[in-house]
């Protein structure tokens, strides 16, 4: 079963991009995620969103 909400590691690494990178995208807003207390959180459904964006060309 696929989570439905990432933490930042786990978006790091489905990405294959590091942590801190990871971590910018969502503090810029550019990769949409939402907080809990101090912990980022990426829906997964976004996370597929920003991919295909970024596939048809779009610019983060």
């Amino acid at each position: 079963m696929e989570k439905e909400i990432m933490t930042i590691a786990q978006v790091a690494e489905y990405l294959q991009l590091s942590e801190m990178t990871t971590y910018k995208l969502v503090q810029e807003g550019k990769l949409p995620g939402f907080k809990i207390g101090r912990h980022w959180r990426i829906k997964r459904d976004d996370l597929d969103e920003f991919i295909e964006k970024l596939k048809k060309g779009e610019r983060l």
